[in-house]
């Protein structure tokens, strides 16, 4: 079964189970548990970490036939805390791995670069950004992070773990409404802490205190730039995550799962 979610980051240790901590799937997971009378276990489309939220994750779960899928969304509002909702639930093939079937995924990042800070009612998704932002410059230094490099710059390392990432989208918009700038961030995976190194090596160059050709520079090193600051998570949104059509979900999770070199 696929359910497609949300939650508020902001009082979250981050996605993943830790003891004597409130997570997104210790919440979900037993919630279920409770609801379904059953030992659940999910799996998700991305790891969020503390304090990033989330208006698109998707996750999976093994349940017997005899669950009222249609229902489970009105049951588990009844139940979950309020910064966390199961917004549908559907039956999927036995192929669909919210993790290794998805295609990409897709952030976005908030700042406000004004006078006056965040809109009060935006502080809890919106990075309030002390000096003047060059958005230009900022979307000429992203253009050059671009396609299929090895990030491990811009990400704390996993033993066993590849940092090589195809980087499909990276692009920041101003608005013409409130002057608040979206980063629009798309992959089809990130390592961790990622996301975020990026934004915030664009905010060096922003701000004028790196050149534009800087961030890029880094994919020559061969381990995480310490010059690279990570922008705080509460600007950090997951809003999408694209799958292929049944018919591929297997070969996609497959093809995910293969450890990833750089092509010569």
């Amino acid at each position: 079964m696929r359910l497609d979610l949300g939650y508020d980051g902001t009082e979250f240790s981050g996605w993943a189970r830790q003891p004597s901590r409130r997570t997104v799937c210790g919440v979900l997971e037993d919630t279920l548990s409770m609801v379904l009378r059953e030992d659940v276990v999910l799996t998700v489309a991305g790891r969020t970490d503390a304090g990033v939220h989330a208006s698109g994750q998707v996750a999976h779960v093994d349940l017997p036939s005899t669950v009222d899928v249609a229902g489970l969304p009105r049951r588990l509002a009844r139940a979950l805390p309020t910064d966390v909702r199961v917004f549908s639930a559907r039956v999927v093939p036995v192929a669909f791995d919210a993790r290794f079937s998805a295609l990409r995924r897709h952030y976005e990042y908030r700042v406000t670069d004004a006078d006056s800070g965040a809109h009060p009612l935006r502080r809890l998704d919106t990075l309030a950004w002390p000096r003047p932002l060059d958005v230009s410059a900022m979307n000429v230094a992203a253009e050059l992070l671009l396609g299929e490099h090895d990030f491990c710059a811009f990400c704390k390392r996993r033993d066993g773990a590849t940092t090589i990432r195809e980087l499909q989208r990276l692009k920041l918009v101003r608005s013409s409404v409130d002057g608040v700038i979206t980063a629009f961030v798309s992959a089809d995976a990130f390592c961790h802490s990622m996301v975020r190194s990026l934004i915030g090596a664009l905010l060096a160059v922003g701000e004028g205190r790196k050149p534009v050709g800087w961030p890029s520079s880094l994919l020559a090193l061969t381990g995480r730039a310490s010059g690279v600051a990570v922008a705080p998570a509460h600007g950090l949104c997951l809003v999408r995550v694209d799958f292929p059509g049944d018919g591929e979900l297997g070969a996609r999770a497959e093809a995910t799962r293969r450890v990833r070199t750089l092509s010569s």
